[in-house]
């Protein structure tokens, strides 16, 4: 894809040279998502249709990996704003849905809630019918882009459906949203990850995505198997930042009196070849999991638990790994490992957490219920 080109010289030009400041000052990167915007990369699972790009998961995948190997916090933001578009792409209007594809309009999901925690289709909050209007009130643990997308697919439980959950489009100013505190977080530090409340929010019949209770099959079926493959290759990008400067650490510094790179330790060469195993081990489950969406396998959903899970632990892994070899080297805001080693930490506890998918892998493996 022609637009897909454009990619490359928005990373090198914008997207790299701002990542520091951003981990740094926590601020949102407005300069890559209207670059983004301009490109057409929002757009790029839009249908065609619409004006969109017409790409697939595996383009996103790629598209993904590649901005999070320089800034995993533009990388996140993405990610959300792919698996919002996916829901109106197929419940939303056709206005909103070339508004996305002519990159004009960056949307998020609004789910987590501490009451429900990693059950993340299984939101709390309410919604209550009141003359022609919706009434929604909800807590939100952790929204991605909080006050800075245009858009929110929110959760509540059913307003008079049966079902776990009912989805909204929340546009952003709506009176009744609130912000309770902001958050200055460890890692991803640029993707405006804060808590969202809900007051006495009005909504019209029209903010509902799809039927009243319908919010589960929409989660599971349409946004599980791209938010997963999608944070695998966020974990995957920052991988392949960690390993490039670690090489680059340990075969350009010398033990001088040696003269000899400290590469040339053979301990040093086993933790890289350890870690280049587990990187190219986590790109082979990613790539298998879109093949496997993609031709509709029986173990389709499966991939798409276990690579989250597993390219959680591989980033953790990996970038540990990093600071082992570089030493304190990898302590410097300059090399950008100590910063690869926090946005690792961030994967593993989003919904559904790694020790939660383990359970639903071992529950599919088993042959039980993994949802029941």
């Amino acid at each position: 894809m022609a637009n897909l080109e454009k990619l490359q010289s928005i990373i090198s030009d914008i997207i790299a040279p701002s990542a520091l400041a951003i981990d740094q000052n926590g601020s949102f990167p407005r300069a890559a998502i209207n670059a983004l915007g301009q490109a057409g990369i929002l757009g790029l699972l839009s249908s065609k249709e619409v004006g969109g790009l017409g790409g697939n998961l595996g383009d996103a995948a790629k598209v993904i990996e590649s901005i999070a190997t320089h800034c995993p916090s533009t990388a996140m933001v993405l990610t959300m704003h792919y698996c919002g578009t996916a829901i109106i792409e197929n419940l939303g209007t056709e206005t909103l849905r070339k508004e996305i594809a002519a990159g004009h309009h960056l949307t998020t999901l609004a789910w987590s809630e501490t009451g429900s925690r990693s059950h993340f289709w299984a939101p709390v909050g309410t919604a209550r019918r009141q003359q022609q209007q919706f009434v929604i009130n909800s807590s939100k643990s952790m929204v991605t882009s909080a006050l800075e997308a245009d858009s929110y697919i929110w959760t509540s439980k059913p307003s008079e459906g049966s079902g776990a959950s009912t989805m909204w489009l929340v546009r952003k100013g709506t009176p009744g949203i609130t912000m309770p505190k902001s958050f200055d977080g460890l890692g991803l530090r640029g993707n405006a990850s804060a808590p969202m409340a809900a007051v006495e929010m009005n909504l019209p019949d029209s903010a509902m995505l799809g039927t009243d209770g319908n919010g589960f099959d929409v989660m599971i079926g349409t946004v599980l198997p791209i938010f997963c493959t999608l944070n695998a290759s966020c974990s995957l990008g920052l991988m392949e930042a960690a390993l490039a400067a670690s090489i680059q650490h340990v075969t350009g510094q010398k033990f001088d009196h040696l003269q000899a790179p400290l590469a040339d330790l053979p301990t040093i060469r086993a933790y890289i070849a350890r870690a280049r195993i587990t990187a190219d081990c986590t790109r082979t489950l990613r790539d298998d999991t879109v093949r496997a969406l993609a031709e509709n396998r029986p173990d389709a959903m499966l991939r798409v638990m276990q690579v989250k899970a597993a390219s959680a632990e591989a980033a953790l892994e990996v970038t540990e790994t990093a600071l082992r070899v570089c030493g304190g080297a990898a302590f410097r805001k300059d090399l950008g490992i100590e910063r690869n080693f926090r946005d690792a930490r961030a994967s593993f506890i989003m919904a559904p957490t790694s020790d939660v998918l383990y359970d639903f892998i071992g529950k599919a493996v088993c042959g039980m219920p993994v949802f029941g």
